[in-house]
C-alpha cells in the first residue's frame, strides 16, 4: 500500500517543485533589465543638465539648432529615397521570380540571399571601391576609355544621391522577400477567373494581383525606409566625406571630445518614435483585413510565359545583381589581391601583401577576431536559449502573465542601434557598474538588439508543435522545464539551430551600436574595417570584409544543409 501511495503521489511533488515560476520571474528581470534600463537612462540624460537638473533645453536645442534640424531632414529625405527605390527595383524582380518562366530563378534568389546576408557598410564600402570619384573603377575605366583627365569622373558616390543608391542596394531584399512571399500566396482561381472573363495577362496583374500584394510592397518599404532610418555604417561612409550628417551620425559625432551626452540623448528620442511609429505602420498594413484571402486549398500560381520579353527581363534582373551582388564582392576581391585600387588586373599587380598584413602584421586583427567569434558564440548561444524558453512560457501560457514576456522580447525591434548603444553607455559606463571597455557591455547590447529576432523565429516554431505531447509528459510526471527539454525540444532542433546561425549573423556584422561601446580593447571585426576605412586602407579592409562574407557564408550554407524534421520523438522506456 505505501509503495502504490508514493507513485501516485509522484506527480504532485514533481508539480509543486515545478521551476516555472522562478523562471519566470528571472526572465522578467533579466529582460526588463535589457530593454528598460536604457531607456530610463535615455529619458534621464533628455531631461537633464551636466550638473543633473531638470530642463527641456536638449530638445530646444534639437530644433533651434540648424545642424540638427537638417540632419533629420535628410535622414528622413534618405529614408523615403531609399524605401522608394527599393521597392521599384525589388516588386518587379520579385514578379518575374514568382510568377514567369524566368531562367534561373533559384539562381536568382540565392543571390538575392547574398545581397541580404552582405553588411550594408561593406557595401558602401565596395561602392567606394568602383564609384569614388578619383580613384574608382568605373571612373578610372571611363577615363581610360575617352582618354580624359584625372579631373573628370562619371560616377561620385558620395552625395545624397549616391547614399541613396548604395543602401537601396542592401535593403531591396526586405522589399523582394515579402512581395515575392505574397505573390507565393495568391490563390490562382482568381487569376484563371480573370483570364477566363477575358482579362489579358496585363489586366489580371493589374486588377487582380497587384491589389493583392499591395500591403506586401507598402510594408516592404516601410522595411526598407526603417533601416535607412536607423543605418550608421553606409552614412558614416559616405555621407561624411561628402560633407554632411544624418541623424545616426550626427549622434555619433556628439559622443566626440568634448561629448555632448545629454544632447545626445534628446536627439535619440525623436528617432525612437519615428522607428516605433514606422512599426505601426507596417502591423497596421499588413493586419488589414480587407486585403485578407479567405479559402480552401488554390492551384500552383499562374506562370506567365514571358516570349520575347524574356531577355529583356534576364537583363534587367541581371543588371540588378550586378550593381548589388557580383560588381561589389569583384571589387572587393580585385582589391585585396592588387597592390591598389587602381591598379589594373595583371600579373605584375598581383600581390598577397594585404592578406599578410591583415593576418600577421595588423595587431589589431587577431584581437578583433576573437572578440568577434567569442561574442558571436555567446551572444547566439544565449539569445537562442532564452528565446526558446520564453517562447514556450508564452505560446502555452503556462504562467500567469507570460505574455508580458513577449513584449519584452520583441520591443527592442524598435529601438534603432545607435540608440541603444546611447542608452546602454549611460547606463553602463558609470561608476556603479563600469563595463564600458569590456566585452560585457557589447554582449548585452548584442542580447538586447538580436533578441526579437531569436523570439519571433522560435515563437512560431512552438506554434507547429501541438501541446499534448507535453501534457503527456506532465501527467507522467515531468515538470515543464523538463517537459521542454526532453520532449519539445528534439522536436525543434531545426529550428533551434537556424536561429541560432541567424543571431550568430547579426552579432559579427553589427556596427551602429557596437561603433559607441567598444574601445581599443574591444574592437570587433566591423569596428575595424570602419577604423581601417578611415584611414583609407582599402586593401586591408577587402580581406577582412571577403573573412566577414566567408564566414556569414558558411553559417548559412551550414544551416541550409540542416534535414528538415528529421528528428524523432521516442519515448524513453
Amino acid at each position: 500500500m505505501s509503495n502504490v501511495a508514493s507513485i501516485a503521489q509522484a506527480p504532485r511533488q514533481t508539480r509543486r517543485f515545478d521551476l516555472s515560476g522562478p523562471v519566470f520571474l528571472s526572465l522578467g528581470v533579466l529582460l526588463s533589465v535589457l530593454v528598460i534600463l536604457p531607456l530610463f537612462w535615455l529619458l534621464v540624460y533628455s531631461f537633464t543638465t551636466k550638473a543633473g537638473s531638470f530642463t527641456l533645453d536638449n530638445f530646444v536645442t534639437l530644433v533651434t539648432d540648424r545642424a540638427m534640424r537638417r540632419s533629420f531632414g535628410l535622414a528622413i529625405g534618405m529614408a523615403l529615397g531609399v524605401g522608394a527605390l527599393a521597392c521599384l527595383v525589388a516588386t518587379p524582380m520579385a514578379w518575374l521570380v514568382a510568377r514567369t518562366d524566368l531562367p534561373l530563378r533559384r539562381f536568382v534568389r540565392a543571390l538575392v540571399t547574398a545581397s541580404f546576408v552582405t553588411p550594408p557598410f561593406l557595401g558602401a564600402i565596395a561602392w567606394e571601391i568602383l564609384a569614388a570619384p578619383n580613384s574608382g573603377i568605373f571612373n578610372n575605366l571611363y577615363r581610360w576609355l575617352f582618354g580624359l583627365d584625372s579631373s573628370q569622373y562619371l560616377l561620385d558616390i558620395y552625395t545624397f544621391a549616391g547614399l541613396i543608391f548604395a543602401i537601396a542596394c542592401y535593403t531591396f531584399p526586405f522589399v523582394f522577400t515579402l512581395v515575392a512571399n505574397a505573390l507565393d500566396r495568391v490563390p490562382s482561381d482568381l487569376e484563371d477567373a480573370s483570364s477566363i472573363l477575358g482579362g489579358k495577362w496585363l489586366t489580371t496583374l493589374r486588377r487582380v494581383t497587384f491589389p493583392l500584394v499591395l500591403p506586401a510592397m507598402l510594408a516592404g518599404s516601410l522595411v526598407a525606409i526603417l533601416q535607412a532610418l536607423t543605418m550608421f555604417g553606409s552614412p558614416a561612409i559616405l555621407a561624411l566625406p561628402a560633407g554632411f550628417h544624418v541623424v545616426t551620425t550626427k549622434i555619433w559625432s556628439l559622443f566626440q571630445y568634448p561629448p555632448k551626452l545629454e544632447l545626445a540623448a534628446a536627439a535619440s528620442i525623436p528617432l525612437l518614435l519615428l522607428t516605433i511609429l514606422l512599426l505601426r505602420g507596417q502591423k497596421w498594413i499588413l493586419g488589414r483585413k480587407g486585403y485578407t484571402v479567405l479559402g480552401g486549398k488554390s492551384g500552383s500560381p499562374m506562370i506567365t510565359r514571358l516570349g520575347r520579353w524574356k531577355w529583356l527581363a534576364v537583363s534587367f534582373v541581371l543588371s540588378i545583381l550586378c550593381l548589388t551582388v557580383i560588381f561589389p564582392y569583384a571589387a572587393l576581391l580585385k582589391t585585396a589581391l592588387t597592390h591598389t585600387v587602381d591598379a589594373p588586373l595583371s600579373w605584375d599587380s598581383f600581390t598577397l601583401r594585404h592578406f599578410h598584413f591583415v593576418f600577421f602584421e595588423f595587431s589589431a586583427t587577431r584581437l578583433a577576431m576573437f572578440n568577434t567569434l567569442i561574442l558571436g558564440l555567446l551572444t547566439a548561444t544565449g539569445v537562442t536559449a532564452i528565446a526558446l524558453v520564453v517562447s514556450y512560457l508564452v505560446t502555452r501560457r503556462s504562467v500567469l502573465g507570460a505574455p508580458a514576456l513577449g513584449v519584452l522580447a520583441t520591443a527592442p525591434i524598435a529601438i534603432p542601434g545607435i540608440v541603444l548603444g546611447v542608452g546602454l553607455f549611460l547606463s553602463y559606463a558609470n561608476p556603479t557598474f563600469r563595463l564600458y571597455g569590456t566585452l560585457w557591455i557589447l554582449l548585452i547590447a548584442f542580447l538586447t538588439i538580436e533578441m526579437p529576432a531569436g523570439y519571433q523565429q522560435l515563437s512560431s516554431a512552438f506554434k507547429g508543435i501541438h501541446p499534448e505531447l507535453e501534457e503527456a509528459g506532465r501527467i507522467l510526471g515531468a515538470s515543464r522545464l523538463k517537459a521542454l527539454w526532453q520532449i519539445t525540444a528534439p522536436l525543434l532542433r531545426t529550428s533551434v539551430i537556424a536561429t541560432w546561425c541567424f543571431v550568430f549573423i547579426g552579432t559579427i556584422r553589427e556596427l551602429s551600436a557596437t561603433i559607441l561601446l567598444t574601445t581599443a580593447n574591444t574592437k570587433l571585426v566591423s569596428v575595424i574595417i570602419y577604423d581601417l576605412n578611415e584611414s583609407g586602407d582599402l586593401g586591408a579592409i577587402s580581406v577582412l570584409g571577403i573573412l566577414l562574407l566567408l564566414v556569414s557564408f558558411t553559417v548559412v550554407f551550414l544551416a541550409s544543409r540542416m534535414p528538415i524534421g528529421s528528428t524523432r520523438f521516442q519515448p524513453r522506456g
